[in-house]
């Protein structure tokens, strides 16, 4: 098992004040799998990924969550991630520990020509920042990859092809953490899920096909509905 999270709690004071937009959120994420937290924005999902590698700043966090995987980290806006006043090569080849990263490899591995190397991020289009972040999040060696709602901001046709980079160079005995409101994106590229409404997990599945056929919960329900909807007026 990559992630063992049980029972997570996540609360933020303000004065007097608490807010848990997180709470007792348990799920797995096994090697070898395609994990997706699914839920509309602001349910606590982010959080709940952010959390896993120690990323939450000053909240008051308990429960448990299990596994010595590294992690890395694609997140959905590249722009804001990459430091605009260095070249992408390195950027990768700081995301190595080591400092050996294959830069030119990598940038191949994601589909980029090896010029991109040299390139400043807004010398690139989004979907060539999103794939930088991916030579990154890769250079760093990852047992887990975490992707937090990785296609928002790309267009239709480049979401598919991040998407299916992402899935295509997962390694063996690796993970993906997907966290996306999309349920289109979780037919197509989870194994498990777990639906999050109001910062707690309402249901989870380790059959995605079964789940997509009958939902439990009267908000998973709704959630399918809704993308079937959005699916027959496309």
């Amino acid at each position: 098992m990559l992630i063992e999270v049980r029972n997570l709690r996540i609360a933020f004071r303000f004065g007097n004040r608490v807010s848990v937009p997180v709470r007792d959120v348990s799920f797995d994420v096994p090697e070898n799998s395609r994990v997706a937290i699914v839920g509309e924005s602001g349910c606590g999902k982010s959080l709940t990924a952010l959390s896993l590698g120690g990323l939450v700043d000053r909240a008051d966090i308990s429960g448990e969550i299990d596994g010595h995987a590294r992690i890395s980290y694609v997140f959905q806006n590249p722009m804001q991630s990459l430091n605009p006043t260095m070249r992408a090569g390195v950027q990768i080849a700081e995301a190595n520990r080591r400092g050996k990263a294959d830069v030119p490899a990598l940038l191949e591995s994601v589909g980029l020509p090896r010029d991109c190397e040299r390139k400043y991020p807004c010398e690139m289009s989004g979907g060539q920042q999103q794939r930088v972040m991916i030579a990154m999040a890769l250079a760093a060696e990852p047992d887990l990859l975490v992707a937090d709602e990785p296609t928002t901001a790309l267009d239709v046709t480049t979401q598919a092809q991040v998407l299916k980079l992402m899935k295509g160079l997962l390694a063996a005995n690796s993970g993906l953490l997907l966290i996306t409101h999309d349920l289109g994106v979780v037919a197509n590229m989870a194994t498990k899920l777990a639906v999050m409404k109001d910062g707690r997990v309402v249901e989870t599945a380790d059959d995605v096909a079964g789940f997509f056929r009958a939902p439990v919960h009267p908000y998973s329900r709704a959630l399918v509905r809704e993308a079937k909807r959005m699916e027959l007026a496309a």
